[in-house]
């Protein structure tokens, strides 16, 4: 167990203030050493802006503890290679939990980011208290057949769509998957004897593409999740911005049509009616319901068959009905994120979600709206990039979401 931190106050010791500042570069040693992966001495003495002997006794401190490793010594060098140290992938295990509105994934990952186990279910995210013992029991069955030990699981991420309060530990769209009087956080923490720590999925996905992604290194990004929903995070000064509840960028349920659709949320309008992947497949179902000339005409015995897939597959294939409707979601898209753009100037915009498959007719429209509905001084420098991360930005941002939150409490 590494060091605790000691209470701040005027009655602190000249003794404890060291041990506090050491605790501090502990942090700051386990937090390099997840993003960077491996460094030296050396090195992680100049990111702390210390000496190597005390560095050297931090990294002996984390090695006694089973934090630290040995990787190996830096090849290419002429005369005594330095050592290189990286987390140890043995032990220290978070479980990832992905429940979303149509599916359940579960994961064990070590500190290095590697999956050492996944398992999955067809249940899905349902505003139920059955659900949370759905979660349990998942969970438990999972670690008996992973063979890995609870004991060596340091904490759960759970990432999930709605109105997430992390501190509270509630999900306001999703109110009855804990008890009356206490949050599902609370509840689950109790259940399983781990610390748990939630996360809305478009968040988590930002935050993996900022730590590992096309947003690295970035101070100011918005990541859009085009799902069955819409959804917007928002990464300023570096960090995720979360809002003073937590629900900072729902840019769905922005109205865009005064006379539209009804959203699911209960407002008229919302940009996920319209720009969403369900909403699209539904306008695909209906016009060719109504004799649309398509290559999706095959579906029209059964329209309700036409998934976002084959809408994607049509497009690539020269279909121009098809090619319409990706258009005409993507530039309704741009449309919403230039209001975002106006408001947070981000240096980079990164598309993921199930739409994000069909990058070339989504981001060309994304960026036509962008440049029509915005000023020049926004939009010069603005990138409007397609994720790299095929698919695992959210667990990724899930994953540092927990080992950040842990080591910051180390």
């Amino acid at each position: 167990m590494l060091t605790s931190i000691p209470a701040e106050g005027p009655s602190i010791t000249k003794k404890s203030i060291v041990a506090f500042k050491k605790n501090q570069q502990v942090k700051r040693a386990l937090s390099y050493l997840y993003q960077e992966g491996s460094c030296t001495l050396a090195k992680l003495a100049e990111m702390l802006n210390t000496s190597v002997p005390s560095v050297t006794l931090i990294i002996e401190q984390l090695i006694d503890e089973g934090w630290v490793s040995t990787l190996g010594t830096v090849s290419g060098n002429n005369g005594r290679r330095p050592v290189l140290f990286s987390l140890n992938p043995v032990g220290h295990y978070a479980l990832i939990l992905d429940s979303n509105t149509h599916e359940t994934k579960l994961m064990l990952v070590n500190l290095l980011r590697q999956i050492v186990f996944q398992h999955s279910a067809d249940t899905i995210l349902e505003n139920k208290a059955s659900f949370s013992d759905f979660l349990v029991s998942f969970v438990n069955e999972a670690l008996a057949e992973s063979g890995i030990a609870k004991t060596d699981v340091i904490g759960v991420g759970l990432s999930m769509p709605g109105l997430i309060d992390s501190r509270q530990g509630l999900n306001l769209s999703y109110p009855d998957l804990g008890l009356p009087e206490q949050s599902i956080k609370v509840w689950l923490e109790q259940q399983w004897g781990l610390p748990v720590f939630m996360i809305n999925d478009t968040k988590a996905t930002a935050l993996g593409e900022h730590r590992f992604g096309s947003s690295q290194g970035k101070q100011h990004a918005l990541t859009i999740n085009i799902d069955w929903g819409v959804g917007l995070a928002i990464i300023s000064n570096g960090e995720v911005f979360h809002g003073a509840s937590g629900f900072a960028g729902e840019l769905g349920h922005i109205q865009v049509d005064p006379q539209g659709e009804l959203c699911y949320c209960g407002k008229i309008g919302c940009l996920d009616t319209i720009t969403s992947a369900s909403a699209l497949v539904k306008r695909v179902q209906r016009e060719v319901l109504a004799g649309q000339a398509t290559k999706l005409a095959s579906y029209r015995d059964n329209p309700s068959h036409i998934t976002i897939s084959e809408v994607i597959q049509a497009a690539n294939q020269g279909d121009t009905f098809a090619i319409d409707q990706l258009h005409e979601t993507g530039y309704q898209l741009g449309k919403g994120l230039a209001i975002a753009v106006t408001l947070f100037n981000p240096e980079i915009i990164i598309v993921d979600g199930v739409l994000a498959e069909d990058s070339l007719f989504i981001t060309n429209s994304i960026r036509q709206a962008i440049n029509k509905h915005c000023l020049s001084g926004f939009r010069n420098n603005l990138m409007v990039e397609v994720t790299q991360l095929q698919g695992a930005a959210k667990w990724l941002g899930t994953h540092a979401y927990v080992i950040e939150s842990l080591f910051m409490d180390v």
